[in-house]
């Protein structure tokens, strides 16, 4: 029998963001360390967990033990506590239940921590040191990580989801874990290979059906397909990580042969370092999406909130998109805007009641004023929803806390969350009562991660050049740790 170990965390950490990373807001998301209770969050979505279970379920005499899995909704560094917390606990499982021959780590790629700014990095390390040299160790990454040196020295087998909204989670951990399997077997000698060119892909250009991102994944591809290439992954980076690491990079596996290895990714290096200017723009005004939005024939016109992509680690309570609407005179728009104090008083109202409140606008300044409404409490939930069509991520279950849906005086439509929350479903506002398709303008927060959802159903998309901790305009952040030079931070960037 072949014993595979799997434990990870997953978080992408907004260095920007003045919410820390706690223990108690990773306790609130949900540790969990018993082996059926992972299964039954993750076993039957299209996660990177389910990818590992599935392959382990197909192979003959191949036992996978979950030991430990948490994951968090972006935001601020993790703090020393809720890392020293994660880290033990990992480290413990493994070596209480070990000998393993082999472990898989669901990671994200880009957690940072306030001890180690590398943290997804740093835990390989240490299940390299846990496990010893020759146990292979297979890493699956979100396309957003800023992959370390570190983490690719020990690993054996690291692969990136290849698709942003990302749709092939499970595919892409599928694969890890097979690669994983044949070196047990003695079948490969996976050797792997980082190049790390100077270079920042701004959010707006990182969608992967998009020139010009398709037409490099469509390169490595032609890449993988070469004698001997086991994996190849282009790796987008996460722009709101304040470390070295921060920017594009490229993997390749290869089967022993590190020269290949090499030249692959140098070659996709290259190619990326010529669409620098392309990987590169910015987009609408906030007036401007809102004036398209209206003068369209039909809608709905999904609006994507960039400056609060609450996938990138943004608060979820921006209300910059309601107050020029309101100010403009646009209304019949639809948002989910994250306030558990206004959900606390549509909860005493109750459906049908009548609630005047300000809502949002209260993490900071940065995202907006609280918006003054008075309206009807239309629906109240628990929060909970269930999508089984594909998601950012391929996640299948979705927790925004105390939830209720309210009809304001002026037209607004509103779903408020008492949880950050990034409109990753369509479900979320369903499960309220609210049939999206109803409304001519849908405020979605996100970037990339909303599009499996609102593709189906939009007439026009607009990205909306909107401020706070997720901006698209990079030159509004102060970083201290990143490289420099790095493009398009420093235009004059010469490289290699």
């Amino acid at each position: 029998m072949i014993r595979i170990a799997t434990a990870g965390f997953q978080h992408e950490s907004n260095t920007f963001s003045s919410v820390p990373a706690s223990l108690e807001m990773w306790r609130r998301a949900g540790i969990l360390e018993d082996a059926e209770a992972i299964r039954a969050e993750y076993a039957s979505s299209q996660s990177t967990l389910a990818g590992f279970f599935a392959v382990a379920a197909e192979e003959t005499g191949v036992e996978l033990v979950p030991l430990f899995f948490t994951r968090l909704m972006p935001m601020g560094a993790m703090t020393p506590e809720a890392t020293t917390f994660i880290f033990d606990k990992i480290i413990a499982a493994l070596r209480d239940q070990g000998p393993w021959d082999a472990v898989l780590l669901p990671l994200h790629g880009a957690a940072v921590s306030e001890t180690w700014r590398d943290a997804d990095g740093e835990l390989v390390r240490r299940v390299r040191e846990a496990v010893g040299p020759n146990v292979p160790i297979g890493v699956a990454l979100d396309m957003h990580a800023n992959v370390s040196p570190q983490l690719v020295a020990n690993a054996t087998v690291v692969t990136v989801y290849q698709t942003n909204p990302h749709i092939d989670a499970y595919a892409q951990a599928r694969h890890c874990a097979e690669l994983v399997l044949q070196t047990v077997r003695g079948r490969i000698r996976p050797t792997c290979a980082l190049a790390m060119p100077p270079l920042v892909v701004n959010i707006l250009c990182q969608g992967t059906d998009d020139a010009p991102m398709r037409d490099l994944l469509k390169l490595a591809q032609a890449q993988g397909a070469r004698s001997g290439v086991l994996s190849v992954s282009v790796v987008e980076g996460y722009p709101y990580a304040d470390v070295p690491e921060m920017g594009m990079s490229f993997i390749a596996v290869t089967d022993h042969d590190a020269a290949l290895a090499q030249d692959v990714v140098q070659t996709l290096a290259l190619a990326a370092w010529d669409m620098r200017a392309e990987l590169n723009h910015g987009t609408a005004s906030i007036d401007e999406a809102l004036l398209q939005a209206q003068a369209a024939p039909a809608g709905p016109v999904v609006l994507f909130d960039v400056g609060d992509n609450v996938g990138g680690g943004s608060p979820g309570d921006s209300t910059l998109i309601l107050h020029a609407a309101r100010r403009l005179g646009i209304a019949e728009l639809l948002q989910a805007v994250c306030d558990p104090e206004a959900v606390a008083l549509a909860q005493a109202a109750g459906v049908g009641g009548r609630i005047t409140a300000a809502v949002g606008g209260k993490s900071d300044s940065l995202h907006g004023a609280p918006f003054a409404i008075s309206g009807v409490v239309t629906a109240l939930s628990d929060g909970t929803y269930e999508e089984t069509g594909p998601t950012h991520g391929g996640f299948r279950f979705f927790n925004d806390g105390a939830s209720c849906a309210l009809r304001t005086d002026d037209g607004y439509r509103l779903v408020l969350t008492s949880r950050s929350a990034g409109s990753s479903s369509l479900q979320q506002f369903r499960a309220l009562g609210v049939e999206p398709t109803d409304l001519k303008i849908i405020v979605a927060k996100g970037v990339h991660s909303p599009r499996p959802a609102m593709t189906p159903i939009a007439k026009a998309m607009i990205w909306v050049a909107s401020a706070g901790v997720t901006s698209a305009d990079l030159s509004t952040f102060t970083y201290k740790h990143r490289r420099v030079p790095l493009y398009p931070l420093e235009p004059d960037t010469h490289w290699p």
